[in-house]
């Protein structure tokens, strides 16, 4: 009754009092959207603090294990991530054990660039560019061999195991999901001091593989798959050769540009910050040009990096390249450990491993199945192209031995992020499925990840040991050579048997017999005559810094730079 007579007063104070309760019912509408949106925030807030805080004791943890004989740090943050997905299963009930819901625009925007241009920035260019004809065969013609071996095992097999409707673009999927190493893993396990051939073919090898492995990906999501015929096919291989092609001049197009702004305004006079700051968002820039026009980011940021650290580095005063050079290195260490602590989470995603839950021998056998198609596909590669490789090379220093072939197979079985990242893509819509075939190729990845990580990668560092033992004597003679970014001085496509002789002369290539005899020779003589006389006059680098009277840093630098020729 109280509820009516309130109601005939309100309906006799008329339509203003509908207005003010209006009013007042959406301010409390408004309070609790808030405070909804408010506790929303709070929870992202603790997320964000337990995944820092995570990462903090993977690089504490991996510090004290670092003498390990079997232990490294992506290893670390693996097991890491596992345990903490465990807490996260039993404390919610069963319902969740990861942090963040995984995303391919995370990890290839923000966490792939800074590894991968890292790397070039740091790569010894010696050894990449002297193996880059074997490292482009392992990296594209390989990759491809793997794709091939991969996708046709998917089909004959899985069909008659009934895992779920999969169609032919499913399994062509797979075979690109599963031909793409982890040259992040690589990075964690090889050793550029101990072993550089090793490192140099597997790594460079590993960056030709993504690229390739993303444009056969592509590729597969984008052709009409029910009709291929021979031109699709060969308009499949020309696009390779030209996303090649196009993103590795627009990655060295971005670092000679930076170079040469750095040079002309100089910038370093007045403020280090500033060219720190052009060096790194005009090398992110290459990277998101290269997606934005549907190339390869990751060979655009990977030459970027080398253009960068044979010129642009040269061009800046001695802060800003300490500060560049441990800047790079800190963020692709961060970058690693947080796509490694995130795998180890998402590992024990309940709601892709309750749809095989019921045939869980299944799911082991499909993880089984593609891990053996992996190492079969890896092995029809890696030998045969070894061998036709040393049948190019006149020098055996120069030759890929047994024992190093049996690494380089060994190395590159390891699958990582950029697997999850394109199978994530193909069968989940925002992290998330609902269909039983999607959702067993999901945990297969994820346990093959998880496999070929923790076992291939606790095993590489005992195997390198055994298969070369002579490994000190190799990093004696690789410490004698400067490391990156210092061996910058160093020709970008340098080789020891070209640098000048005693008496100053270069070897100088007078014949075609000469050119074929030693093309890398002959190659890096030219490419050095022309640097020399045009790049580095215009873009800078070593020897073509620019002097400004009056700034004493740039004095003291200038003032040195003899001495460190004469080193």
């Amino acid at each position: 009754m109280r509820f009516l007579r309130d109601w005939c007063i309100v309906s006799v104070k008329g339509p203003d009092q509908f207005a003010t309760m209006g009013a007042d019912l959406g301010l409390l509408i408004g309070k609790m959207n808030h405070n909804t949106l408010a506790t929303s925030e709070y929870d992202s807030v603790v997320n964000m603090n337990l995944f820092v805080a995570l990462l903090c004791a993977c690089i504490v943890i991996g510090h004290l294990l670092e003498e390990s004989r079997w232990m490294n740090e992506s290893i670390t943050a693996l097991v890491i991530g596992l345990c903490t997905g465990s807490i996260i299963l039993l404390t919610s009930g069963g319902k969740n054990s990861h942090l963040f819901v995984f995303s391919e625009d995370l990890f290839f925007i923000y966490l792939l660039p800074p590894i991968i241009f890292n790397a070039g920035f740091q790569v010894k260019k010696k050894q990449f560019f002297r193996n880059f004809m074997t490292i482009v065969l392992f990296g594209a013609v390989g990759t491809a061999i793997s794709f091939t071996i991969i996708s046709f095992g998917a089909i004959n097999i899985f069909k008659r195991m009934n895992i779920g409707s999969l169609d032919l673009g499913d399994f062509l999927a797979i075979g690109a999901i599963f031909s793409a190493t982890d040259s992040v893993c690589t990075l964690q396990v090889l050793n550029q001091d101990e072993t550089p051939l090793l490192y140099s073919l597997v790594f460079g090898e590993g960056v030709v593989n993504d690229a390739t492995s993303v444009v056969i990906f592509n590729a597969v999501q984008n052709f009409d798959l029910s009709r291929i015929t021979t031109s699709e096919a060969f308009h499949l291989i020309g696009n390779f050769f030209y996303l090649f092609a196009t993103s590795t001049f627009l990655g060295a197009g971005a670092g000679l540009l930076s170079a040469y702004i750095i040079k002309r305004l100089y910038f370093g006079r007045h403020s280090t910050d500033r060219e720190v700051a052009i060096m790194i968002l005009m090398a992110y820039l290459s990277y998101m040009l290269a997606e934005l026009f549907y190339m390869s980011g990751i060979l655009t940021v990977f030459f970027c990096g080398i253009v960068m650290s044979h010129y642009t580095w040269h061009n800046v005063t001695e802060k800003s390249r300490v500060t560049t050079k441990h800047a790079f290195a800190t963020l692709s260490f961060i970058s690693e450990l947080f796509i490694f602590l995130y795998v180890g989470m998402d590992a024990l995603d309940i709601e892709k491993w309750s749809f095989v839950q019921d045939s869980p021998g299944k799911s082991v056998g499909v993880s089984s199945i593609l891990l053996g198609l992996v190492m079969v596909g890896r092995a029809c590669f890696v030998f045969p192209l070894s061998y036709l490789s040393n049948l190019t090379k006149r020098n055996k220093n120069e030759k890929i031995t047994g024992a190093q072939q049996v690494l380089i197979w060994w190395a590159g079985l390891m699958r990582g992020a950029v697997s999850m990242a394109l199978a994530y893509n193909q069968f989940t819509r925002s992290g998330h499925t609902k269909l039983r075939g999607n959702a067993i190729m999901i945990t297969s990845t994820i346990t093959v990840v998880l496999f070929s990580t923790v076992v291939f990668g606790l095993m590489t560092k005992p195997l390198v040991r055994l298969l070369l033992p002579q490994s000190k004597n190799m990093s004696l003679i690789a410490c004698s050579e400067p490391t990156s970014p210092k061996s910058f001085s160093v020709p970008l496509l340098g080789n020891p048997e070209a640098e000048p002789h005693q008496n100053g002369s270069a070897l100088c290539p007078s014949s075609l017999l000469v050119f074929l005899s030693t093309p890398s020779h002959t190659v890096h003589y030219y490419w050095r005559m022309f640097d020399d006389a045009f790049m580095r006059p215009v873009f800078g680098g070593r020897g073509f810094v620019p002097y400004i009277p009056g700034t004493p840093i740039e004095q003291s630098v200038h003032n040195l730079t003899p001495k460190e020729d004469n080193n």
